[in-house]
């Protein structure tokens, strides 16, 4: 092959790498399953990928919400309590810190959510002294109160984030300084370590979160 045609098979090649490439998809994180079913004697798989189970709490106006009040929204998630004298300030500012970088559209199809840790202090009248003390003021963002062992169950076992009790630790609770982003249709797609144990924050983790979150919007909005 002559110089040129080796050129030229290039370009043709970095053409159809990039021509071809799809858009990027994030994974479905959590043990999956398989489902098989039978039609016309044929018998399919099919992968079933876990989902946030239903959940009831109360929300820092007092008012109970479910699963299905953010039914159609893509979540960020926080696990934290309102004593937390380290860790969870950092991780707040985070959380607002990408409110500010994200675009007003992929803001509108996302819904901030915080559970506390220690809902038999954190009762809505805390949290709303809290949220008022961060300068929490975004539609968009929803701290929850409720049952203490299924709040640790679900940020355990479904969000995929450390939350109990520790001793050890000040506060008397223990939690990871991720977040969890959630799909409009309940999957987890996303845990982000931005908050470190010894409080600095993880840049590359953040980036990366702002990164996903943006890919799933687009995921989002072109199903739609």
């Amino acid at each position: 092959m002559t110089k040129i045609g080796r050129y030229v098979s290039s370009i043709l090649a970095i053409i159809l790498l990039f021509g071809c490439k799809e858009s990027p998809k994030l994974p479905y994180l959590g043990n999956s399953d398989v489902e098989y079913t039978e039609k016309s004697g044929v018998v399919y798989a099919d992968t079933v990928y876990p989902v946030i189970p239903a959940f009831s709490f109360t929300n820092q106006e007092g008012k109970l919400v479910t699963n299905k009040t953010y039914k159609g929204k893509m979540w960020i998630v926080e696990f934290f309590f309102a004593s937390c004298p380290t860790i969870c300030p950092i991780m707040n500012n985070q959380l607002k810190r990408l409110h500010k970088t994200l675009s007003k559209d992929a803001l509108d199809e996302l819904q901030f959510l915080s559970f506390t840790i220690d809902p038999t202090h954190d009762n809505p009248a805390v949290l709303k002294k809290y949220q008022a003390t961060h300068q929490v003021n975004y539609k968009n963002w929803d701290f929850l109160t409720g049952n203490e062992a299924e709040t640790h169950r679900l940020g355990i076992q479904n969000f995929l984030t450390f939350a109990g009790k520790d001793d050890e630790s000040a506060g008397g609770y223990a939690h990871s300084g991720s977040f969890t982003l959630v799909d409009a249709q309940g999957h987890v797609r996303g845990v982000y370590a931005v908050t470190n144990f010894d409080l600095t924050v993880n840049e590359q983790e953040y980036d990366r979160m702002v990164k996903e979150i943006n890919i799933l919007y687009d995921e989002h909005t072109s199903s739609k």
